[in-house]
């Protein structure tokens, strides 16, 4: 059997993180507890040999990137299909902010309707636009290679849904991911019969084998 892994890495800590305020496409870079916290992830995540290690081209997303790409010695590819999802005129507020300019599209989006607030794109975009890029980037990997993809909370967490064909009605069931945190997918191949499967989830440490009959 030989496995194939993929490391889905949200990147470090931004000074609108700190103060609540919508990021999405918006290209906000780390504060210094995030360059700090992307060094002590990569100097974990370096463990792992990754083969390829390709980054959304937002700059918060590429600094963390680029960390563990030093320490490896592995080349970090900018791909923009990896960004966050656009929060359209959202970008910029707090959650306060965003229901006073916002009433009537605020109250559609929490209701389900994400097409109120101008300029948006939906959580099902946003992930199969995810996950239309992770297939593409897997295409070249090895059978036992790894792969670092660094980007966004929401994105991340819609991408990996779209990608396992998680039905939509099911992905609020996954928490966001913290800053620097990773999920880890994993394949598995038996002959002709392969499988992906999540095997961690907002994670800080290292995937380790599971020693289990639930298998």
């Amino acid at each position: 059997m030989t496995t194939r892994q993929v490391v889905l890495w949200r990147h470090g800590r931004t000074e609108w993180n700190v103060a609540g305020r919508v990021q999405g496409q918006s290209d906000i870079p780390l504060d210094e507890v995030g360059r700090e916290q992307a060094q002590a992830a990569a100097a974990r995540l370096a463990a792992l040999r990754p083969d390829r290690i390709v980054t959304s081209d937002l700059v918060r997303a590429a600094e963390t990137a680029r960390v563990l790409g030093e320490l490896t010695g592995t080349k970090v590819e900018l791909d923009p299909r990896l960004r966050e999802l656009n929060f359209g005129e959202r970008e910029g507020l707090t959650w306060r902010e965003a229901w006073d300019r916002f009433p009537e599209g605020m109250k559609a989006w929490s209701e389900g309707d994400e097409t109120r607030i101008p300029g948006s794109e939906t959580h099902r975009q946003a992930g199969e636009r995810f996950a239309a890029a992770l297939h593409d980037l897997l295409v070249d990997l090895p059978p036992d290679g790894v792969l670092v993809v660094v980007a966004h909370g929401a994105v991340l967490r819609t991408g990996a849904c779209a990608f396992l064909e998680i039905a939509e009605t099911h992905w609020s069931l996954f928490g966001g991911l913290g800053n620097c945190s990773w999920s880890v997918l994993e394949e598995s191949r038996h002959g002709d019969w392969r499988k992906w499967r999540l095997t961690e989830w907002n994670a800080g440490t290292l995937p380790e084998p599971v020693l289990s009959d639930d298998e």
